[in-house]
């Protein structure tokens, strides 16, 4: 017979004890679903495909372009190709006129400063031009109404309803503008309920920093200078190069565009963020900004509302300027980011989806899609300008004369990497 050892008080608790240790601690069990469902969602995205591959860091300074990077969606799309973009924010002359020492890439707004920092560099470098996109004004209906009552703006025909957009007569406009018409002067309170006793004029970043504020001072310069680019000579006098116009003259003309716009210290993209706020109209009833920016906040708009936006409308100014972004490349790694933004189909469709007209087979291409795009989501398509004289950028040392004198701008940096 097999002896029976009785069973001491101690061992049950010693089991116990065990059992206890096997169970997780609370909070143990609480995160490991959440853990679960981040890895889950890292799945999804496409971020976690490959986690041990690894990720390539690129110093950037980008004006108001930075936007399309900064997009949650091209984010993603960049982390597929190992890519993540540091952005250094900076206006776009701000970018070619200070140091660029540690970066991979620059990404200004416009040629005039692409072609400044082109010029210091003095090499070859890889670039990008990946779309397109032209300056408007932002406004809101009732100032684009007067201004179409005063015979100045024309609105574009919509298929129904209110329409997004008008056509802005450049040199009548800035007949007011120098006039000192205030907007009641010119019928504001006939059109709205409201009162406006404030001048007519355009609300600009400063000239000193921004693409915008830049490229609106070429419009003004070559209207005033009778559809000319100044310090050129009339194609008919068969002269070539720089003609007898001398600096002091130059700088006249730059004094007489000084007063034409309301100069505020801010990027382009700040400008852009003001006009869309809830605050805008008391801002400023007449903004510079980029067509891409109002066209993603209607996409936007739509998507929350399903509806558009028509309080808020855009004045496509005649003659017109298209702005060229251009990504250039510093390092080996921004070359990288300077052919993938090029190639890559899913970041070329994204661009349309925020709005750019991206490079295919010429300017038709640009539109194209961009217009089926909008019309998919139930957005007025922009028309064409029956007008289509487009404004000629001052030469470089022309238009850095005109810049510097209009914003009292410091002396560039000569630092770069």
């Amino acid at each position: 017979m097999t002896d029976a050892r009785p069973l001491t008080i101690e061992e049950p608790r010693l089991a116990t004890r065990r059992r206890v240790r096997r169970r997780l601690p609370r909070h143990v069990a609480v995160t490991m679903p959440l853990a679960l469902a981040g890895l889950l969602s890292l799945l999804v995205s496409g971020n976690a495909l490959r986690p041990f591959e690894h990720i390539t860091t690129i110093e950037a300074k980008m004006a108001s372009k930075s936007d399309f990077f900064q997009d949650p969606e091209v984010r993603r799309l960049l982390l597929k190709h190992g890519i993540r973009v540091d952005i250094h924010r900076l206006g776009s002359r701000g970018i070619a006129t200070q140091s660029l020492k540690g970066m991979d890439v620059v990404f200004p707004s416009g040629q005039p400063a692409a072609r400044l920092i082109l010029d210091e560099l003095n090499r070859s470098v890889d670039s990008a031009r990946p779309f397109v996109t032209p300056l408007v004004l932002g406004t809101f209906r009732d100032y684009a109404e007067t201004l179409r009552k005063r015979g100045v703006a024309s609105a574009q025909r919509a298929g129904s309803g209110d329409t997004l957009y008008y056509n802005l007569d450049m040199a009548k406009f800035l007949a007011l503008i120098e006039a000192g018409e205030t907007w009641n002067g010119i019928g504001f309170d006939d059109t709205s309920e409201r009162s406006n006793n404030g001048r007519v004029l355009v609300r600009t970043s400063s000239v000193c920093e921004s693409n915008a504020a830049g490229t609106y001072l070429s419009i003004l310069a070559f209207v005033k200078n009778h559809n000319r680019a100044p310090g050129t000579n009339d194609p008919g006098d068969g002269a070539k190069g720089l003609d007898a116009t001398s600096q002091e003259a130059v700088l006249e003309l730059a004094g007489q565009v000084k007063p034409l716009i309301n100069l505020q210290g801010m990027a382009s993209d700040e400008q852009a963020e003001s006009y869309f706020s809830a605050l805008g109209e008391s801002i400023a009833p007449v903004t510079v900004i980029y067509e891409h920016q109002y066209l993603a906040h209607q996409v936007d708009h739509v998507r929350k509302h399903q509806e558009q936006d028509t309080g808020r409308v855009l004045l496509y100014p005649t003659p017109y300027a298209l702005t060229e972004p251009q990504l250039i490349s510093l390092t080996d790694k921004g070359d990288k980011l300077s052919e993938l933004i090029e190639t890559d189909a899913e970041l070329r469709d994204r661009a349309i989806e925020l709005g750019f007209r991206v490079r295919f087979s010429g300017e038709d291409g640009t539109s194209e899609r961009l217009n089926a795009f909008l019309r998919e989501h139930e957005i007025q398509v922009p028309a064409s300008n029956p007008d289509q004289t487009k404004v000629d950028a001052p030469d470089l040392d022309v238009l850095e004369e005109i810049i510097n004198h209009v914003g009292d701008c410091p002396p560039p940096e000569t630092e770069t990497p």
